[in-house]
């Protein structure tokens, strides 16, 4: 398959996609309440004026796949999009989440301004047509169980339903238990499909159920996943963040302290006009 929809994608004066800016997307793993929202919300706004990177806001309302049936999961869908509405309109933001289920669809439209399928549900048909015919554009993470190459099935889903607005994002890939590996070829694979590629670098430094009855983490490695990510060629870069992440209610091990990107995304915009530029030159 190729080129089967268009290579970029827009939401206002957010553009995702081949010779454009670098495009951050970042937010806590959960919604945790509207002030705690809010704040990070309102600290990545700043961070992104001041490094002059396009910004899209993601929280979720609902962690509908937690480890443990004790695991927090969020207020819902209802108190959720009542909060992100909120945020959106104080702030002038774009906003990510997720939904789960083609019963939270349409009321997600409603506010969302890139509506996400789960890692997890990627495979899920009906969702991913129901979630393309709204019409908003969609971010479909790539499954830890797919190929790069099984992402071309999926984009079809959703061209197929007359959906020419799509991202995909790279979560990293299963390697034996609790853990997870990048292919960075990956890359070029889902690139060469003709639709925008996103690096989720932190998930891709999860441990998924490695602490048991909470997933574990490596932040200290998503830094440099992110890198690499950039010099392979993403559009964008997806990182979870909290004012204090060893204190989140939701992957606090691989989320990073929102403070830390002002050193991370010069470099990850240094890097990205240097992949992009024919006169760059590289120091030996």
């Amino acid at each position: 398959m190729k080129n089967i929809i268009k290579d970029r994608l827009k939401t206002g004066a957010v553009e995702i996609g081949s010779g454009l800016p670098l495009v951050l997307i970042s937010g806590p793993c959960v919604i945790e309440g509207y002030e705690t929202t809010y704040k990070i919300a309102a600290s990545l706004k700043e961070l992104s004026q001041k490094l002059d990177i396009p910004f899209i806001f993601k929280a979720s309302y609902d962690k509908a796949n937690r480890t443990s049936i004790n695991s927090f999961r969020g207020p819902g869908i209802d108190k959720g999009l009542e909060i992100l509405e909120k945020i959106k309109t104080r702030l002038d933001i774009k906003i990510l989440s997720d939904v789960h289920r083609i019963s939270e669809v349409n009321k997600a439209a409603q506010v969302l301004d890139i509506i996400q399928i789960p890692a997890f549900l990627c495979r899920q048909t009906d969702l991913i047509i129901a979630t393309a015919k709204t019409g908003k554009p969609v971010n479909i993470k790539k499954g830890q169980f797919l190929s790069p190459r099984d992402m071309a099935n999926v984009a079809e889903k959703v061209s197929a339903s007359g959906n020419n607005q799509m991202v995909v994002t790279e979560r990293g890939t299963m390697f034996g238990y609790n853990n997870l590996v990048v292919d960075f070829r990956g890359i070029k694979v889902m690139k060469d499909f003709g639709f925008p590629v996103i690096f989720d670098a932190t998930h891709s430094v999860q441990s998924p159920g490695g602490a048991g009855k909470t997933s574990g983490g490596h932040r200290e490695f998503a830094p440099v996943l992110a890198k690499a990510a950039v010099a392979a060629g993403v559009d964008g870069v997806f990182m979870e963040v909290h004012m204090d992440p060893d204190k989140a209610l939701c992957d606090g091990p691989n989320s990073l302290k929102i403070n830390s990107l002002y050193d991370l995304i010069p470099e990850l915009m240094a890097i990205k006009k240097c992949v992009t530029s024919s006169t760059c030159a590289v120091s030996h």
